[in-house]
């Protein structure tokens, strides 16, 4: 198990590396439900919405922080500060957005205050829109992953 662990990170490192995130790596939502399987510290940072969490579902054992507020969907000023209260920065943390845009901006910015081992969630919580604007074609929902509707 530890060694399919480390090849996982390891393929989420090299996707770092090709693309010049500016933290650790990515992961596919099945990659990442067996990162924090197998890694008693790793800990999933949901950083959607209070709307996208009611409306939407969430992940049970989540940290969730808002990372942006409805209507504006500007960055929090305080996400930083609420992170360092809840979460050190030797956890491995995996930030699960709507999609991946937001995670990866939030990702810099952890990594930017000094948290070691950050990754996002590729595809996010709900994954990209089809032709008709559903979004069902991949994501943490529709890769069959723990989640409820509040």
């Amino acid at each position: 198990m530890g060694a399919r662990i480390e090849a996982l990170l390891g393929r989420a490192q090299a996707r770092a590396r090709e693309g010049a995130y500016g933290y650790n790596g990515s992961l596919l939502p099945a990659e990442a439900w067996a990162v924090l399987e197998a890694r008693a510290h790793a800990r999933l940072l949901d950083i959607r919405s209070r709307e996208e969490w009611a409306l939407v579902g969430r992940v049970p054992g989540a940290f969730e922080i808002e990372f942006r507020r409805f209507p504006d969907w500007a960055p929090l000023p305080d996400f930083l500060t609420q992170v360092e209260a809840r979460l050190r920065h030797d956890e491995l943390v995996l930030l699960l957005g709507r999609a991946t845009e937001d995670a990866a901006e939030a990702a810099r910015l952890l990594a930017a205050a000094g948290y070691r081992h950050v990754y996002t969630v590729l595809e996010g919580f709900e994954g990209e829109a089809n032709a008709a604007g559903q979004r069902v074609v991949n994501g943490w929902r529709v890769a069959g992953l723990p989640w409820y509707q509040s």
